[in-house]
């Protein structure tokens, strides 16, 4: 379990490809507080540590997470949003994230708006997630709260120290990102999909 509170940044250091996996060694600055089997939040996706040397550690996706997240679109030095998995009786400051991303969604829009900026996220609907407006949302391992929910697009309003110790400065528009809906709205989306 996770909070969407990024700790730190991590840079893609190397990404093997080993039949239907992918091993992507990372470099950061908690790499030597992490241990072998632990959990880390690596853009919103759950990702085991497999591995650990000097500043970089390994992690394997297996071809699910592939298929659902953006992880099979990485590049060496691409920035990922790191979280290592909460603490029982630490305050919960975001939201209760899973790190099991439900779909990838792309941004369409990105504006500045006097001090903070907002962007807007499109995402295949027919998925059956759905976004509430001011419910919970995780972009890329962030918890942000949703505004202007639509059918299939939603945007979030990133305040200027989220811009910068995140990768959401590194967004464009066309930008893959990972998305885990609120645990609420999925809830909502499975009673709506049953009783259709």
């Amino acid at each position: 379990m996770f909070t969407g509170i990024i700790e730190t940044l991590g840079r893609i250091h190397e990404i093997q490809k080993d039949k239907n996996n992918l091993h992507v060694t990372v470099d950061s600055s908690i790499t030597n507080e992490l241990k072998i089997d632990q959990s880390v939040s690596h853009n919103g996706i759950c990702l085991t540590v497999v591995a650990i040397k000097d500043s970089f550690y390994t992690v394997t996706a297996i071809e699910e997470t592939i298929l659902k997240t953006n992880i099979g679109d990485w590049k060496v030095n691409d920035i990922v949003n790191l979280e290592r998995g909460m603490k029982l009786g630490d305050r919960l400051d975001g939201h209760i994230v899973q790190g099991h991303v439900d779909q990838t969604g792309v941004c369409t829009k990105i504006e500045e708006a006097n001090g903070s900026w907002n962007y807007t996220f499109e995402y295949d609907k027919n998925l059956n997630n759905i976004t509430i407006e001011k419910g919970s949302i995780t972009v890329n391992g962030v918890s942000l709260t949703v505004v202007n929910s639509q059918t299939n697009e939603f945007s979030v309003s990133i305040i200027p120290y989220t811009f910068e110790n995140t990768n959401f400065k590194d967004f464009k528009v066309g930008t893959k990102i990972n998305l885990e809906f609120d645990v609420v709205g999925k809830y909502i989306s499975r009673l709506y999909s049953i009783n259709k």
